[in-house]
């Protein structure tokens, strides 16, 4: 019978992933909760089983060889294997359980999850919640990285191979300063708007395009010299009397225009709406859980 061949480790692959990744070792022992001292004997263990040098070390800077980066890169994938192997486990034993680090974009977090994380801990009490709030495309990237479960997003957007839970539709509205010369109230339309100096979020939020093609104002007058960083500060720039914007219903419901000196009014067309979507890896083994963490945050659209 032959004997069985010596493989590397996952704690050892681990390590390797973690100096090539950051070229330093105390930074990689950091990220790995370990001592400099066992990451660097793990290092060197990988390197005897493999007899050849994966890094380079120099006494200020460490870098990986080709043969270093190489298997870096195939650890990634095993790593991400072994790690979905326990959320098999996981989920299995109890899907709303243990820890699930969510993603969710700027336009979207702080309006919604504050009023639905306090009925999360109480239906979910033992599912341990880590949000990551950033950008559509930063998000998507680190959730087919493996470094996200699941992220809470605005459609359209191209999601590629990602499963997608359709939540509900988000509205949009017109805001503008209250002695504003709109016309009479009632539903706003596109030819309302469409010469008004129309102030929108900057390049890379979602939101920007979204609502454009929603209220069909992709070659509305724009404030070009202005860009907002947030939904807060263009609801500021428009009471400053600067001009007008579009804001979701999510975010007038947590009372983003409330003391401001604004109007608000809904946009006519029945399609003036984003779609709220929960997206996550075809391949993960906790769709289970992703389906009742939706179905728990529909209620709060």
């Amino acid at each position: 019978m032959p004997s069985m061949r010596t493989v590397p480790t996952l704690r050892q692959l681990r390590y390797l992933v973690a100096v090539v990744d950051r070229c330093h070792f105390g930074q990689a022992a950091a990220a790995c909760n370990v001592s400099q001292s066992t990451l660097s004997a793990g290092i060197q263990e990988l390197e005897d089983l493999l007899g050849a040098p994966l890094l380079e070390r120099t006494k200020r800077t460490v870098v990986p060889t080709a043969l270093g980066r190489d298997l870096a890169d195939r650890s990634r994938d095993l790593l991400k294997g072994a790690e979905e192997l326990m959320d098999v486990a996981q989920a299995a034993r109890e899907p709303m359980a243990g820890p699930l680090h969510l993603g969710v974009i700027p336009t979207v977090g702080p309006f919604l999850l504050p009023r639905a994380l306090p009925q999360l801990r109480e239906t979910f009490p033992k599912l341990q919640l880590y949000l990551r709030e950033d950008q559509t495309a930063r998000l998507l990237e680190r959730l087919n990285a493996g470094e996200l479960d699941a992220v809470l997003l605005a459609l359209p957007y191209a999601l590629g191979d990602l499963e997608v839970m359709d939540l509900g539709e988000d509205r949009f509205s017109v805001v503008y300063p209250a002695d504003h010369r709109l016309p009479a109230p009632g539903a706003a339309t596109p030819a309302d708007i469409a010469s008004e100096n129309l102030l929108l979020l900057e390049d890379g939020h979602c939101l920007r395009d979204q609502a454009l093609a929603a209220c069909e104002l992709e070659s509305a007058r724009r404030n070009t010299a202005f860009n907002g960083t947030s939904l807060h500060t263009l609801a500021q720039m428009v009471a400053n009397g600067l001009g007008v914007t579009l804001m979701p219903q999510m975010a007038l419901d947590a009372g983003i225009v409330r003391g401001l000196d604004v109007a608000v009014r809904p946009m006519a067309d029945g399609t003036s709406h984003r779609r709220i979507g929960l997206a996550w890896r075809r391949t993960s083994a906790r769709k289970e859980t992703f389906r009742r963490l939706g179905e728990a945050l529909r209620p709060f659209l």
